[in-house]
């Protein structure tokens, strides 16, 4: 299979995971990733510019050791997507809420110094990102239509409210992350599928 085959194969896989549905409101930040709004008035995210940034985030992180990326969030629904991803790429994690200090005072004993620092919404971990900016660390972002991106460094347009959407993009950033290291060959499948990155939600929260 060829590289634009394989394109279209891995596009056709995600299309249905609202990986590109944003929410009503954009920022101007976000307009370069922004294609149209819905009938429903939601700004849709151009699905070509998210496949293209999380190529780049990839190259990104694997110049770096994987034990000196963190990846953070605040969100629930990006507990599992990120246990999958550090699971399968060796990176470390701080899930739930970041403590304050984590990244700049070297006196407390969760104390860490990434060299990355990997968020999935700039609203909801925005202690990370000012605190990684203050250190000097740089940070990937997954960002929605109406997120403020002025402190991430690489941003990677994608719903990061959605559970399928966000099982899909921390995924495919495993997956590229893993052909970029040649531990992964382009058409090999990855030992998870995107259905096992996904948060499940238990049956009393469903009724």
């Amino acid at each position: 299979m060829s590289q634009q085959e394989e394109g279209q194969d891995i596009k056709k896989k995600i299309l249905s995971t609202g990986i590109r549905v944003g929410t009503t409101v954009k920022t101007t930040f976000m307009l370069p990733f922004i294609t149209k709004a819905s009938p429903e008035g939601l700004y849709m995210i151009d699905l070509d510019k998210t496949l293209t940034r999380i190529k780049t985030a990839a190259k990104f992180t694997t110049r770096i050791d994987a034990d000196k990326i963190l990846v953070c969030s605040g969100r629930e629904y990006a507990i599992t997507p990120i246990e999958r991803f550090c699971e399968m790429t060796g990176t470390k994690m701080m899930l739930g809420r970041f403590m304050p200090g984590s990244l700049t005072n070297p006196s407390l004993p969760f104390y860490t110094e990434p060299k990355l620092v990997i968020i999935s919404d700039p609203q909801v971990d925005s202690q990370a990102i000012i605190e990684a900016t203050n250190a000097g660390v740089p940070v990937i972002g997954i960002s929605n239509t109406d997120n403020i991106t002025s402190m991430i460094d690489v941003v990677i347009p994608a719903n990061n409210r959605g559970r399928k959407s966000l099982a899909t993009v921390f995924w495919l950033l495993a997956r590229e992350i893993l052909i970029e290291k040649k531990q992964l060959g382009e058409n090999d499948p990855m030992k998870y599928e995107i259905d096992d990155f996904e948060t499940k939600i238990s049956e009393e929260e469903t009724e």
